[in-house]
């Protein structure tokens, strides 16, 4: 068994590197340059320059896009990961600087979540009174984008980087809330019956029995949290400015390079699914087969 998983893993990177590898010839392919006129004669200087920021060689060749080459995008990712810590100031930073600022707002943000998400959900999950009480108000809430929270958070916080721990916190209780709930109410009745003939305290039922019973739809729900979460802060930061990986995609836009808005994005795709699957791997740990 193990060693057809192996096989089919081993299947799997190949498939998936020779994808990666006709993506960037691809996209090679759509910037070639293409000929040109070869017009630079009896232009001034100002207008080659304006040429060149077209994305046009005035000596021959025209770029057939102003999209970056793969190789512009692996010279600005070399730049950017050969000295990621560099602070020149606060519209200056490295992108491990940046990328350290949007986790450690998502990790306060979700750990905040968690100390109200998972004891409410054991609550509410416990308790058929208090899920039909709490179900109209988690209906209405869970449905409104968390950037609509962003507003009131400025108004009444006035302070923009709490603001967005506020908002990664309101994104993130209602995945937590819901798969918690539903994962206490889903406990076999036997286990419980069980305890009760045993005549175990409730709080050692709830640590002993529904917690290990209910752990993997927890951290599913943990899961589901903690990727909406990433997603959620990267557009906070645009709005709010400062520090973080949103923002700095946002400056860089501004500033009008387009490598560094690419290699951001690839970096948030990267961060995202090493966080994922950290979370599946503490889901698998917590897995049992019966």
């Amino acid at each position: 068994m193990r060693g057809k998983k192996t096989t089919l893993s081993l299947k799997a990177a190949l498939v998936s590197l020779l994808m990666f590898l006709l993506l960037v010839g691809a996209w090679q392919l759509a910037t070639l340059p293409t000929a040109g006129t070869g017009a630079a004669a009896g232009m001034t200087a100002e207008q080659i320059e304006y040429q060149k920021m077209l994305g046009k060689d005035p000596g021959g060749q025209v770029k057939s896009s102003g999209f970056p080459t793969p190789a512009e995008m692996a010279m600005t990712a070399w730049k950017h990961l050969s000295n990621p810590f560099y602070d020149n100031g606060p519209n200056d930073k490295g992108i491990a600087i940046q990328l350290a600022y949007s986790l450690a707002r998502v990790g306060l943000g979700f750990l905040l979540a968690c100390v109200v998400a998972v004891p409410l959900g054991f609550v509410i999950g416990m308790s058929p009174l208090l899920h039909k009480a709490f179900d109209p108000f988690i209906q209405v809430l869970k449905p409104i984008s968390p950037l609509a929270w962003m507003p009131l958070a400025l108004y009444t916080i006035k302070d923009s980087s709490v603001s967005g721990i506020f908002v990664i916190f309101i994104c993130s209780v209602w995945p937590m809330l819901l798969n918690t709930a539903f994962g206490v109410a889903s406990v076999k009745r036997e286990w419980l019956n069980v305890a009760s003939t045993l005549e175990v305290k409730p709080l050692r039922r709830a640590f002993r029995v529904i917690l290990p019973a209910a752990a993997p739809t927890i951290l599913t729900g943990m899961r589901i949290s903690m990727s909406i979460a990433w997603l959620v802060i990267v557009a906070a930061e645009m709005l709010v400015g400062g520090t973080g990986i949103g923002y700095f995609v946002w400056n860089e836009w501004n500033n009008l390079s387009l490598t560094n808005v690419i290699f951001a994005i690839l970096v948030i795709g990267i961060v995202g699914m090493l966080l994922d699957q950290a979370f599946a791997g503490l889901q698998r740990k917590v897995t049992y087969v019966e």
